[in-house]
């Protein structure tokens, strides 16, 4: 933590969590009033239970609802046209987003759109729409993005092929979360293990952020002992719903962690690795981890000695910094255990493209947020060494 720098916290998400969590649909839809929506459902989900559960709620409450399930993982600028389509022909009152990180935006990007108007291009940055969006309701499918609490949403412009963040602290975010673990069962074992990770690194690289204050910190390493306890359990089995409803918890805390502290260079480099390479975000991230948590142990090592301890580690007795490596090595195991790979060349990372991966790494400007201060050089070593 900076001690000379004011910091804060803001989460105006209303969660609901638990078991059947998703019934709680039928007070919200009574508290909003709601007669129409516009409900968004990824494909991995548009033949599952908790989608028949939801239509079920709906339907008995006398809410009629158009359905958008076109929706691809890091949603593109076009898909989020054809939903607003969808919207601008039938006026809903509120949205209703079922699925995983790329539903959840794909919804806010909609509800933007539905009350300011223009395009979504229009609202690259930081506070760059006045107006709230229509209310969402979001229930997550993955335990990984936490995007339903989060104050962005990533589109990618077509048009110029990059990724564009859409941020708001107080308006980009959904106005009711439903964590139900009944919502994770259809999830693949390869999707659940790349999600898992990706909440992992949010919790980790927030937890030894630069701008981590008390009251993330907590929310942070309650979020690592959550993960970490329940990971393998959850992904060797997603209807283990203690574990499930644990997994969704961790998630939603280190997103909320982390829309205050920002992230680091585990982050940045599997953003670029994605970006390039079209991998998966949770599994770029899965495969940076060890090399940046290496590499930042020696900036904070007092925080990576509770990092081990929360991960169930023994560390009684050690200096902080040999404490720290046993996360590192925890860290490794995890990956292990899960069938992540080793390294970059493992999922298609070419290695000429590694100097401009560095070079853009630096250029993002992590260093707000990483707790080692890193040059270009040190991308380059880092990504070598991945690779």
């Amino acid at each position: 933590m900076n001690s000379f720098r004011p910091s804060s916290f803001l989460s105006p998400t209303q969660i609901y969590l638990g078991i059947s969590s998703h019934e709680m649909l039928n007070d919200i839809i009574a508290c909003w009033h709601i007669r129409h929506l516009l409900f968004l459902c990824d494909p991995g989900v548009a033949t599952s239970e908790i989608r028949s559960c939801i239509e079920k709620i709906l339907k008995g409450n006398q809410v009629s609802f158009d359905m958008f399930t076109e929706i691809e993982p890091e949603p593109s600028s076009k898909t989020v046209e054809k939903a607003y389509e969808i919207y601008r022909a039938n006026q809903a009152t509120a949205l209703l987003a079922l699925g995983g990180g790329s539903t959840m935006d794909t919804a806010k990007a909609v509800g933007i759109l539905a009350t300011n108007g223009g395009r979504i291009h229009d609202y690259e940055g930081i506070d760059k729409f006045m107006r709230p969006p229509l209310p969402l309701i979001a229930i997550p499918t993955t335990a990984g993005t936490g995007s339903e609490v989060s104050y962005s949403c990533v589109i990618t412009d077509t048009e110029r092929d990059i990724k564009m963040s859409i941020r708001s602290a107080t308006l980009n975010r959904a106005k009711v979360a439903i964590l139900d673990p009944l919502a994770l069962s259809s999830l693949p074992h390869h999707v659940a293990a790349h999600a898992a990770m990706d909440a992992f690194v949010h919790a980790l690289e927030s937890y030894v952020s630069l701008n981590a204050n008390p009251i993330t910190d907590a929310m942070n390493m309650h979020a690592i002992e959550l993960i970490a306890l329940n990971i393998r359990p959850f992904v060797s089995n997603r209807n283990n719903l203690e574990a499930g409803l644990s997994m969704l918890c961790g998630a939603t805390l280190a997103a909320m962690g982390f829309s205050e502290t920002g992230l680091g260079n585990i982050h940045c480099m599997a953003r670029l690795v994605g970006a390039f390479f079209h991998v998966p975000h949770g599994l770029s991230n899965a495969v940076c981890l060890p090399y940046g948590a290496e590499f930042n142990l020696m900036a904070n090592p007092e925080k990576f000695a509770r990092v081990a301890l929360a991960m169930g580690e023994r560390v009684q007795g050690l200096a902080p910094l040999e404490a720290g490596r046993r996360a590192v090595e925890a860290i490794k195991q995890l990956n292990q255990d899960l069938g992540i790979p080793k390294r970059l060349r493992e999922i298609g990372v070419a290695k000429g493209m590694l100097p401009e991966m560095a070079r853009i790494a630096f250029e993002s400007n992590y260093n707000r947020w990483n707790p080692r201060y890193t040059t270009q050089q040190d991308f380059e070593v880092l990504f070598e060494q991945a690779f």
